[in-house]
């Protein structure tokens, strides 16, 4: 028997072996070619950027994710030199953050500081006036802070004690407090008489501009595995978008809050802990009949405004809002890179790393340094991200090229904004900046 067995194998090795045609890859060099995600090694490229003509506004009223509101190409200095500095009060703690971007408008600059505590600062650098957004029972760290949105001379604020205030952008005095049973740390946006917020990650909620009382509300899903700091409303003439914790996305008739549609934003990365959340920090930002909109484990989405239907998913999160300009779509993903897409199709066309975190090197230090960017925005011709590690950069568009850093001292907590060819930031000390 053992005999009839090795002559078969015999046999066996006697055949010459096929050898088929074609290109042959090493399986480790195929392997090598794609990230740790899974999605393919993307060449940069360089392409024209059509870029809108600067502007010069005067104002940044609010979050940038409506159109209304957005200032496409503010005219800004191609070299940033500091003119002034002045504290807002309490810097980021160890469990208080400043979460608030500034805003400008009418010679003013308004911020919050992580005491939860609004103040106006003019465009000179000197202190107007302060309002605290904490119940006079309640403690300062019980709660964060909210977001700022400005029109016709109101001030609209929201607050981690679950409250929606309309204060005189001039004297800081309360005109209208709405409570919304929970929890508002997401920046209102203004809009045809109505302030639309979402409350507890979970709740939309529309609010007439003029006394403060609830036009509609709609719920949502939230979710306890949340980033802090809820999405502005998305809004245009006919539309409001909101997003909530769970990682949903709804679009509404903005008036009445009939719901026209929804969609959730799923997938993350392999092998990556960031996967573990899927709140939307890159809220909704609509742009023409398109709403860009991306959660924080690795996916970005293109959405139609007016049906929700599904334009291209891009395998990269976002962890702030996009912004659209010339055709393309420039992003911090998820994995801190400056990234520009093909607003067509969220194909890649160039992606520059940015500050991630810096490993242990001194045996006194027990944990690594992490950094978070914060932007980009479109200013001056440039793309322009503020990061905690002490610097705002400035990039091409056309080839994500860095063409220019400028110090911050404490680093950036907050998004850059630009009104009267200022550039306004605030860093991790609580302390107001301005560039120009």
């Amino acid at each position: 028997m053992a005999s009839v067995v090795a002559s078969f194998m015999l046999a066996a090795c006697s055949e010459r072996e096929v050898i088929l045609p074609g290109e042959r890859l090493g399986v480790r060099d195929v392997l090598q070619e794609n990230q740790a995600d899974g999605t393919a090694t993307v060449q940069n490229t360089t392409r024209a950027a059509n870029l809108p003509a600067m502007t010069n506004n005067a104002n940044w009223p609010q979050s940038h994710v409506s159109p209304s509101a957005r200032v496409s190409n503010a005219a800004l200095s191609k070299s940033l030199t500091p003119v002034w500095s002045t504290s807002i009060g309490q810097g980021d703690k160890r469990r208080a953050r400043i979460i608030t971007d500034p805003v400008v408008a009418d010679g003013r600059v308004f911020t919050i500081d992580s005491a939860g505590r609004v103040s106006a600062t003019s465009t000179s650098g000197a202190a107007l006036w302060s309002y605290s957004l904490v119940p006079l029972r309640d403690d300062a760290s019980q709660a964060l802070a909210g977001g700022l949105a400005y029109d016709n001379g109101r001030l609209y604020v929201t607050s981690g004690f679950g409250t929606l205030s309309a204060i005189d952008a001039a004297t800081g005095r309360e005109i209208w407090t709405q409570r919304l049973l929970t929890g508002a740390t997401g920046a209102p946006t203004v809009f045809g008489g109505l302030v639309y917020v979402v409350a507890g990650d979970s709740t939309a909620w529309a609010v007439e501009q003029e006394d403060g009382r609830v036009r509609w509300q709609s719920d949502g899903l939230g979710d306890i595995g949340n980033v802090a700091g809820a999405a502005p409303p998305a809004v245009n003439d006919r539309h409001v978008v909101f997003s909530f914790g769970s990682g949903a996305v709804e679009g509404a008739f903005r008036q009445g809050g009939l719901r026209l549609w929804s969609a959730d934003i799923v997938g993350a990365r392999r092998g990556f802990a960031i996967a573990l959340i899927d709140d939307i920090t890159g809220y909704p930002v609509i742009d023409g009949q398109t709403v860009y909109v991306g959660n924080h484990s690795g996916r970005l989405v293109a959405l139609n405004v007016n049906s929700g239907d599904r334009l291209w998913t891009a395998q990269h999160g976002a962890l702030n809002p996009v912004w659209p300009a010339g055709g393309s779509v420039y992003v911090v993903s998820d994995v801190n890179q400056l990234m520009r897409l093909d607003a067509t199709d969220g194909s890649q066309i160039w992606s520059v790393d940015l500050p991630g975190y810096e490993p242990v090197r001194r045996p006194q230090r027990r944990r690594d340094t992490t950094f978070t960017n914060h932007g980009p925005i479109l200013a001056g011709g440039r793309l322009i991200v503020a990061s905690s590690d002490g610097f705002i950069r400035a990039f091409d568009p056309a080839s994500g090229e860095l063409v220019s850093q400028t110090e911050i001292r404490g680093g950036a907590t907050t998004r850059p904004v630009v009104a009267g060819g200022t550039l306004y930031v605030v860093s991790t000390n609580g302390v107001l900046h301005a560039y120009r």
